[in-house]
């Protein structure tokens, strides 16, 4: 489980990051599309690091509202 920030583009299409895993970020037409693009995404970008040995990083991020 990762967590992740979700907000609307520019372009109309919703953006969807995960920081605790740096450059993973994807988009799609809508919330439900872009929660399922980022869950594969997520997933991906794991399986590649385990494949090359590297060590996946913890999921530190602490959400505080200001």
């Amino acid at each position: 489980m990762r967590q992740v920030i979700i907000y609307p583009g520019d372009d109309g299409y919703w953006i969807a990051e995960c920081p605790s895993l740096p450059g993973c970020v994807t988009q799609g037409k809508t919330k439900e599309e872009v929660i399922a693009n980022v869950k594969e995404a997520i997933g991906l970008y794991v399986e590649v690091l385990m494949e090359r040995e590297h060590n996946v990083p913890e999921d530190t991020l602490e959400v505080l509202m200001v």
